[in-house]
């Protein structure tokens, strides 16, 4: 009996994960001016949240390679979005800011995807929405514990 959950839950896990997160990636989506891919979006949210960082460190939190954070970082710096700078101390270490414009771009788009994310948001009571959160943050964890582990 146990082990027909398991396997129900897990169908159900994939069923409603996949259904999730396209939906929610065409409903970001919208939100996003079309010179935007949600990989840039989400690397300059971080930058905007972090400050400066490294490509070594947005390669490791996104869990790409260093040269696909290279080949993005390109595009962004290009966009005038991103700025690189040599840290002083050691001129091997290229810390990645974003520039006044990027920071503008990113507030501009994130009050977009706030608004269309709200409305989904809203039709939760708001003790529901803090339990998905909380249960999805623990999700996010676990998954890293699993990935770090392997």
């Amino acid at each position: 009996m146990v082990e027909r959950n398991i396997d129900d839950w897990i169908d159900r896990y994939l069923s409603v994960s996949f259904l999730v997160m396209k939906r929610g990636a065409a409903l970001v989506k919208v939100g996003l001016d079309e010179e935007m891919t949600h990989d840039q979006y989400y690397l300059l949210r971080y930058i905007r949240r972090r400050g400066a960082c490294t490509s070594t460190e947005l390669a490791a939190m996104f869990g790409v390679n260093k040269s696909a954070v290279t080949a993005m970082t390109n595009r962004l710096v290009d966009k005038g979005w991103l700025r690189r700078d040599r840290d002083e101390s050691d001129r091997r270490v290229v810390a990645l800011s974003l520039t006044p414009q990027g920071e503008e771009w990113v507030a501009e788009m994130d009050r977009s995807v706030y608004r269309l994310v709200e409305d989904v948001i809203a039709r939760f009571p708001e003790k529901e929405i803090e339990t998905f959160i909380r249960t999805y943050e623990k999700l996010a964890r676990v998954l890293q514990e699993v990935e770090e582990a392997r």
